[in-house]
């Protein structure tokens, strides 16, 4: 028996229970509503989605072909319709998650207006959104549900069964977010308060980096700060003590290191015994030699190996590390981090390059062999640019000729058609399947896709409704695309909620209710 058909049932015997005060109580009808409502709190989802994400997690570790992605969505609406499109083109949400970026809560989800990504918007932004996202998602299983409900009450003989069946097999809507908790916002007391909140929303995965929180910059950009590992570990047991105090026992942590593009650090790390972790952190100084009569007045020092050492230091009391050593510093970042507690390790890297990170994951992997990426796939990378040039490179070291291109322009238009451009297109069609086979990259994210589509559809739009085209640029660039593609929200009365609305009407009113969905609806057009 199904879970609806045990709904129907248990709603009767409570109405039976009840006596004639229930009379008008529909248990069918109640049942459905129940269906459509199948997550009753955030909790309920972060514990239904940690599993997913624990499950392929699994999955991957035997077969690396079963790497999972997700795009940034800055919006419920936008979450809603993304996961709507992938089950009309895929039939499943298998493997396929939402990311909650950081960066897009800062440029549009701030009372203050467009931020940077230094961590300056409300911090309470972010359960905001992922509790927006799950609301829209929980509202997508409502829709579909209902209408299949008005073809089942319409169906006969097998044609019923055939829709019962997809009822009793519904998809949800609702999959597991990875969800930017920035640099944890404050001291490991804050990072759990905020993590809390997030998790109570729904989320399942929680993403911290190791950047110092008030020098917060976005991956991308210069300026970025690192902090000792002992602070950062702590924020990840924050984290963790946060999961565990909601019941959320599942639930994961992906550590973040920004240290292959932060040249700084604020503090010298505390360290008790040569070799301990804050040695270490501390041997990464970029450092010079001094004896106490070459030390000047305010100097600080430290002492390793019998030697006293000063940090070179910046007016801003800031301490610089040596260059070249980015990648040594991610390694340890990354093996301590899953040694106390992470789930999931993310490099930011400045280049999308599968040889750079195989090479860092191969290292950790001597610790840890099942360490695991999360990685993501930045449209702040000039992606065309920068696999022209990986391709230009890989020819010319074949010995090729590649006297016709100049790698310096080779973003050009017209390259697009030669053997070069073709090749590195391909490379970047194939780089998530062949980052997550040779660089252990488990998922697969662009953090802030749907900011840039909302603008190039925006002056698309613009340019033609505006322009000589006039209401042909929204019909025949919008409107009879969505017709034509089967996009859900061309009906978007549907889709905000009226046919719900209109079911619960005749729920809760019977033959007095006042249906929007009648003869006399524009919708119907469609």
């Amino acid at each position: 028996m199904s879970q609806y058909q045990d709904d129907i049932n248990a709603i009767a015997g409570l109405k039976e229970k009840e006596g004639s005060a229930w009379n008008a109580i529909n248990p069918e009808s109640a049942a459905r509503m129940r269906a459509q409502n199948r997550f009753k709190t955030g909790l309920d989802i972060a514990n239904y989605t940690a599993k997913i994400m624990r499950d392929d997690m699994a999955n991957y570790d035997l077969d690396s072909s079963k790497y999972t992605q997700s795009l940034g969505c800055w919006h419920g609406f936008i979450g809603q319709q993304k996961m709507i499109s992938i089950k009309k083109h895929f039939n499943s949400t298998d493997r396929r998650y939402l990311y909650l970026s950081g960066w897009m809560i800062a440029a549009l989800r701030s009372e203050f207006g467009p931020l940077p990504d230094q961590s300056m918007h409300e911090k309470t932004a972010v359960a905001d959104l992922i509790r927006e996202l799950y609301t829209f998602l929980r509202q997508a299983d409502a829709r579909e549900l209902g209408g299949l409900f008005r073809q089942l009450d319409a169906a006969e003989g097998a044609a019923k069964q055939a829709i019962q069946d997809q009822i009793d097999n519904h998809i949800t809507h609702v999959v597991p977010i990875i969800a930017d908790i920035d640099a944890g916002f404050g001291n490991a007391e804050a990072t759990y308060l905020m993590a809390k909140q997030m998790i109570e929303a729904g989320a399942c995965c929680i993403q911290i980096e190791n950047q110092v929180s008030d020098e917060k910059q976005c991956g991308h950009q210069d300026g970025k700060v690192t902090v000792p590992h002992e602070d950062f570990l702590a924020k990840i047991r924050a984290v963790r003590y946060a999961f565990l105090e909601l019941g959320v026992d599942n639930g994961l942590i992906v550590a973040r290191t920004d240290s292959l593009g932060a040249g700084l650090t604020k503090q010298i790390a505390v360290t008790r015994e040569p070799g301990d972790l804050g040695d270490q952190y501390n041997s990464f100084l970029d450092v010079e030699e001094v004896s106490t009569e070459s030390m000047s007045n305010g100097d600080v020092v430290i002492k390793r190996d019998g030697k006293l050492l000063r940090p070179k230091r910046l007016p801003s009391n800031l301490f610089h590390f040596r260059a070249g050593t980015g990648e040594e510093r991610c390694v340890l970042d990354c093996i301590t981090s899953l040694q106390n507690g992470a789930d999931l390790l993310w490099i930011e890297t400045e280049k999308p390059h599968i040889a750079q990170i195989g090479g860092m994951v191969n290292e950790i992997r001597k610790v840890i062999p099942n360490a695991k990426l999360v990685y993501n796939n930045s449209p702040s990378f000039n992606w065309t640019l920068n696999f022209r040039q990986q391709m230009f490179d890989s020819m010319k070291g074949e010995g090729k000729d590649v006297s016709a291109y100049d790698r310096s322009k080779l973003m050009s238009v017209e390259y697009d058609a030669t053997e070069l451009a073709i090749a590195a297109d391909e490379k970047i069609r194939t780089f998530q399947a062949d980052a997550a086979r040779e660089a252990g990259i488990f998922h697969h994210l662009i953090t802030l896709p749907t900011y840039h589509t909302a603008a190039l559809s925006t002056d698309n739009l613009a340019k033609d409704y505006f322009g000589d085209q006039g209401m042909l640029g929204y019909v025949a660039g919008v409107q009879r695309k969505e017709i034509r593609q089967g996009v859900a929200c061309v009906k978007h009365q549907n889709m905000s909620g009226s046919d719900i609305g209109d079911d619960h009407k005749e729920y809760f009113s019977g033959e007095a209710a006042l249906k929007a969905s009648g003869k006399d609806n524009t919708m119907n057009q469609f």
